[in-house]
């Protein structure tokens, strides 16, 4: 199945005439799954925004050593990402599954395109699926069958909100503190965020702007209300920077500015103290 195969008509809420979150990053990143009103988005951003292409593709390094790190050096096996769009390449499956082929991805987005191409692209994989469902619902993503049949929510699991909660209004602490209470101990997030802290008053006005024509809104956030997502979590160093400051592996071309703030948190192992009966 190809992007052009899917009519409007085919899937329920799919819409050909607004621009979606989804497909305008898709068309940042230069990609083919998207349409007159996504690239007419990415144009204005771009307009605005020089640098707009290489700071997706930046939050796509870091996507990529989040995982890396999560997989090779955390020993996470399962993973849920939040928010994950259409399917591009070095998905989470792809790169945590070259690592450890055993590890299992369930992808969740409300966007009905991204779940009919992404089944359609993941038919052959049966430790990956996709949820359609709105991130903030904690019960419909974790109770979802999908989930259920590929998620051990009693063992370490990663939750990934990557680029996804600006475009959440509502407050992403306690959205993650409703997955938090499902998360045993050695359970980590990772979040990437777009920032007005990391850009000039009037680019993050336009680019905001922009985004009030889209299905989704946009919502910046500062530094400390990032860093307020990972409530009840231990940072994994270095902490919250310019998401291409985080474990940075080397060449891909980054911006000067890279507009997110991005980081990695765990769940510590619980303490018992000498009075404690195990």
């Amino acid at each position: 199945m190809t992007f052009d195969d899917l009519a409007p008509s085919a899937v329920a809420g799919f819409t050909t005439t607004q621009a979606t979150p989804a497909r305008i990053y898709d068309a940042l990143l230069g990609g083919k799954d998207n349409y007159a009103p996504d690239r007419e988005a990415a144009g204005r951003i771009k307009e605005r925004e020089p640098n707009a292409e290489l700071v997706v593709h930046a939050n796509r390094y870091f996507l990529r050593r989040v995982v890396s790190y999560l997989v090779g050096e955390a020993g996470i096996r399962q993973i849920i990402d939040l928010g994950s769009g259409l399917p591009e390449q070095d998905n989470v499956h792809q790169v945590a599954q070259d690592l450890a082929p055993e590890t299992r991805v369930v992808y969740v987005d409300n966007d009905p395109i991204v779940l009919a191409h992404g089944r359609a692209r993941l038919a052959d994989n049966p430790n990956t699926t996709v949820v359609t469902a709105d991130l903030r619902d904690t019960s419909a993503v974790l109770h979802a069958p999908e989930t259920r049949h590929l998620i051990d929510l009693t063992q370490p699991w990663a939750l990934l909100a990557i680029a996804v909660f600006h475009f959440v209004p509502d407050d992403p602490r306690n959205i993650v503190g409703a997955y938090r209470a499902h998360m045993p101990p050695g359970s980590h997030l990772a979040v990437s965020h777009l920032s007005h802290d990391a850009t000039t008053p009037e680019v993050a006005r336009e680019i905001t702007r922009i985004y009030q024509d889209a299905t989704a809104p946009m919502v910046l956030r500062a530094h400390a209300e990032v860093t307020a997502i990972f409530e009840g979590m231990a940072l994994v160093p270095p902490g919250l920077p310019l998401i291409m400051n985080w474990r940075p592996t080397g060449p891909p071309r980054e911006p000067e500015r890279a507009w997110l703030y991005g980081g990695v948190g765990h769940l510590p192992e619980r303490r018992h103290d000498a009075g404690d009966v195990r």
